[in-house]
C-alpha cells in the first residue's frame, strides 16, 4: 500500500540531489573559460561558460587605423566563437547532472 508512496520520496530526494548538483555546476561555470578564436588567431577572447568576457587579445599587426572595420569584424567573430563554445561546454557540464534522464528535444535546465 504504501509502496508508491517510498517510490515518490525517493524520487523527491533524487530531484533535490539533482539541484544542488545543478546549483554546484552553475557556480563553477563562472571559473571554467572557453577561448574562441578569428583571423587565424589574429583575434582571441577567452569567456566563462556563464559568458563573461575575461579577456580579448588583438595582434598588433590588426592596429592599423585603415583596418578597424576588419579588426571591429575580427573581435566580433571571436566573441561569438567563444560563446558558441561555452554554451557547448556548459551543455555538458549539465549532462553530467542529469546522465540518467531523458528528457525532450530542446528542453533546457536549469529551469
Amino acid at each position: 500500500m504504501f509502496g508508491k508512496l517510498g517510490d515518490m520520496g525517493a524520487l523527491f530526494k533524487q530531484a533535490q540531489e539533482m539541484q544542488a548538483k545543478m546549483e554546484k555546476i552553475q557556480e563553477e561555470m563562472e571559473n571554467i573559460t572557453v577561448d574562441g578564436a578569428a583571423g587565424a588567431g589574429l583575434v582571441s577572447v577567452t569567456m566563462t561558460l556563464k559568458g563573461t568576457v575575461k579577456n580579448i587579445s588583438i595582434d598588433p599587426s590588426l592596429l592599423k587605423t585603415d583596418e578597424k572595420e576588419i579588426l571591429e569584424d575580427l573581435v566580433m567573430t571571436a566573441i561569438n566563437d567563444a560563446k558558441k563554445r561555452a554554451d557547448e561546454q556548459a551543455q555538458n557540464e549539465m549532462e553530467k547532472v542529469t546522465g540518467g534522464l531523458n528528457l525532450p528535444a530542446g528542453f533546457k535546465l536549469p529551469f
